[in-house]
């Protein structure tokens, strides 16, 4: 399974992009950073995307992937819960802010919307995807994306702490996982359903605690600003518990 970082972060900058990653160049998770780090040949191998939450962050690039597609005369599903479909549909492909891909070209419209159902395992692009509930804005949840050679990665989306019957549903290798803010933030990070490095270590020994192991970490969506601060606690972290944890920055790739 070969996974290329799109974007890394929770904001667009010259470095920077919203959170994105593309496995084995056909199924995108969250659309942050998804037609800006790709060209359009790239795009155009794109088959699905799957959401985790409406933050604009993660939906960002539906419609700009949505009008390259159309240009050309291809298609792309789309899949997330009813509510985040429904947001996207409403707030972005909705004839006003974006024109209706869903329902253009007629024969055969740009994009399909599909709904996931959490804990109700579902093939998608050959690979079978696992939603979880996390802990942050309403029907916000994590994937399960395994391949058919038995590689699985779990990323959580944007999440808050409290993740122990999270843990209970899925056996990555790889753990994908929010951790936002610093240390020092640590009330916001609660407040707005994010993780710190501190909060990190805490759900990183509950999943040790439930599993009996821990798979490779990798640290996304975190703050541009306040990036070198995160990373230096990240770094604790890691020591600490003496475990590799990787952080994420576009343009990466890894495979497992």
């Amino acid at each position: 399974m070969d996974i290329r970082i799109l974007g890394a972060h929770n904001c667009e900058s010259l470095t920077s992009s919203c959170v994105c990653f593309v496995i084995d160049d056909t199924l995108a998770i969250d659309a942050g950073g998804l037609t800006s780090n790709l060209s359009i040949q790239e795009q155009r191998k794109i088959n699905a995307v799957i959401l985790t939450h409406q933050h604009f962050d993660h939906i960002r690039d539906i419609p700009g992937i949505a009008l390259n597609l159309f240009r050309c005369g291809a298609s792309i599903q789309v899949y997330s819960t009813a509510t985040v479909c429904d947001v996207v549909e409403t707030n972005l492909l909705n004839g006003r802010v974006y024109p209706q891909f869903q329902k253009i070209p007629e024969a055969k419209p740009t994009v399909h919307f599909n709904i996931i159902e959490p804990f109700e395992p579902q093939n998608v692009d050959g690979y079978n995807i696992l939603a979880v509930p996390v802990n942050h804005f309403g029907t916000t949840v994590g994937y399960q994306i395994s391949d058919n050679q038995g590689k699985a990665v779990f990323y959580t989306g944007d999440t808050g702490p409290a993740l122990s019957d999270c843990w209970r549903h899925i056996s990555p290798q790889l753990l994908i996982i929010d951790v936002t803010l610093p240390n020092d933030n640590e009330g916001f990070a609660i407040e707005t359903g994010h993780l710190t490095p501190n909060l990190l270590e805490q759900e990183l020994i509950s999943f040790r605690g439930l599993k009996g192991y821990l798979p490779q970490v990798m640290a996304v969506h975190m703050d541009t600003s306040l990036e070198p601060k995160t990373r230096e606690e990240i770094t604790a972290v890691a020591e600490k518990l003496d475990i590799p944890i990787t952080v994420a920055h576009e343009g990466m790739r890894l495979t497992i």
